[in-house]
């Protein structure tokens, strides 16, 4: 239930770059769109707002994403997802909202035109102006450029009036201005776009009634923000470090399945490979022989309704096959790093993907060279980064993208203790690349794990579940969104003292 207020940069600290760019950006006024299409012919960088509020909602967006990339818009950036009331025409069903970033050759009004028939194919239909729509798209930029015709405004005029449209915006860019694209962006309004957010309201918007940030799994829309989801483990493995061979049989695993859920879980990850350190890598087939029968099994349990199962793999074709059978999340520990076609399959799967910070492999990641840290909440934000701009580029939208800093894997314990002090200051750390980013649900799997052994000088595993529950409050507490436990009974009691905690802080001014 943790929600972060972001610093963002005031207009002070703005002027500098956005009063260098200003010479750079254009303006051109036209009366007829015909005569500015032969002004671009460069790749040009754009945003593109999408609204919907009629049929199945994330399925138009899913598919105008496809549609715009076969018209020849490179998608690099997404938004994240928010629900939001309607405005203007308010007897009308609720609206998702969103806004990607990417590049094109098409020039503005060949864009606008492309768009509409977008719109078109999505089954849009003349009504009342702010009315339903299966789709609306809107170009929110378009370059350096501010183009004013008969058919196109651009910046849109109504950009600096609408919260539904300056927070998915305000996610494409990161509180360090990373081009002069995007100074020019700033330099439109009469105040920076991060002051016009402000001025609105900002991130205490999030989370009301009005307008709530969201995660598409399964056939609902989660506000991960309401409360700390509990994440049970089910390990299939004979080898794995705390309940290896417990439950290797459909029998044994369906009944650990039915004590978790009635201790309170809301998800069950089920892993079919070890992920220790020196785990053997099993193949792809051994893994699905493991795994999908106890899916199966598990996905037929009346206890399972509105509960969410992942899967934890690093594998594509394990990741495929399950999602086919019903699994609703990814949880991937090599954020693609062992897999190199694991974001192009999860782009295709379209569910919620796990992207987890290690370096190396299990084999590996405890190596020297793997532990190397100067500072570990910045190099985990950073690297972290990397993983999701790839699986952006790669299709999957930052909507869907769950981070885990990987508490564990190729860590030291100080890393490790650091890691769960300073959730807030990897969430800051990726901001200045991406809002979105910084803004994605956290899990953290700190559940009987050795350092946790090495502190309290318990060597079995299953002696470790105090320093669980002591390890989650504060991960709770510093911003944690999903924990990843074996013992959900008594960790589900620590979260649900930390929400109402953090129920009563008073929110930072």
């Amino acid at each position: 239930m943790n929600s972060l207020k972001l610093r963002l940069p005031t207009n002070r600290e703005l002027a500098g770059v956005v009063k260098c760019c200003r010479a750079t950006c254009f303006s051109f006024f036209h009366s007829s769109p015909e005569t500015s299409i032969e002004v671009h012919s460069q790749e040009q960088e754009v945003v593109i707002a999408l609204g919907s509020n009629v049929g199945d909602r994330i399925h138009n967006f899913n598919e105008a994403l496809q549609l715009m990339k076969k018209s020849g818009i490179n998608i690099t950036r997404h938004g994240c997802l928010y629900e939001t009331e309607p405005a203007y025409v308010t007897d009308q069903p609720h609206f998702l909202n969103s806004a990607v970033r990417g590049v094109t050759k098409l020039g503005p009004h060949e864009l606008l035109q492309a768009l509409k028939k977008i719109e078109k194919d999505m089954g849009r239909t003349d009504g009342i102006r702010y009315g339903p729509r299966p789709l609306d798209l809107d170009v929110l930029f378009y370059g350096k450029f501010s183009i004013h015709s008969d058919i196109l405004t651009v910046p849109h005029e109504r950009i600096w009036e609408r919260p539904f449209v300056l927070a998915p915006l305000l996610d494409l860019m990161g509180s360090a201005v990373d081009s002069d694209t995007v100074a020019c962006w700033h330099s439109f309004p009469k105040q920076s776009i991060f002051e016009t957010w402000e001025k609105l309201g900002g991130e205490s918007l999030i989370g009301k009634e009005g307008m709530k940030r969201v995660l598409p799994v399964g056939n609902r829309l989660w506000d991960w923000s309401q409360k700390t989801s509990v994440m049970g483990i089910l390990n299939l493995t004979p080898d794995s470090f705390s309940d290896g061979g417990k439950f290797q049989s459909v029998e044994t695993a369906v009944s650990q399945v039915r004590l978790m859920i009635s201790e309170g879980a809301d998800l069950i990850d089920i892993g079919a490979q070890s992920t220790r350190p020196m785990a053997i890598r099993i193949s792809d087939e051994e893994e699905l022989e493991r795994l999908i029968p106890v899916l199966e099994a598990v996905l037929r349990m009346p206890e399972m309704e509105e509960k969410l199962i992942s899967v934890d793999t690093f594998c594509s074709k394990v990741a495929s096959e399950a999602v086919s059978k019903g699994a609703h999340i990814i949880n991937d520990v090599s954020a693609g790093q062992m897999d190199p076609d694991m974001y192009t399959v999860v782009s295709g799967l379209k569910v919620p993907y796990v992207a987890m910070h290690m370096r190396g492999d299990p084999s590996t990641m405890q190596n020297d060279e793997n532990l190397q840290y100067d500072d570990v909440c910045g190099q985990v934000a950073s690297e972290l980064y990397s993983r999701v701009r790839d699986a952006e580029l790669a299709g999957i939208p930052a909507w869907r993208i769950i981070i885990d800093p990987g508490i564990g894997f190729s860590k030291k314990t100080e890393h490790n203790l650091d890691i769960l002090l300073g959730l807030s200051t990897i969430r800051k750390d990726l901001a200045t690349k991406s809002f979105a980013a910084s803004h994605a649900p956290i899990i953290i799997g700190p559940s009987r794990k050795r350092f946790l052994g090495e502190i309290c000088q318990r060597s079995s595993a299953v002696e470790r579940d105090p320093a669980t529950i002591a390890s989650i409050t504060a991960g709770v507490l510093g911003g944690a969104n999903i924990v990843r436990v074996h013992n959900v009974r008594d960790n589900l009691d620590a979260v649900k003292v930390c929400d109402s905690m953090l129920k009563r802080r008073k929110p930072i001014a």
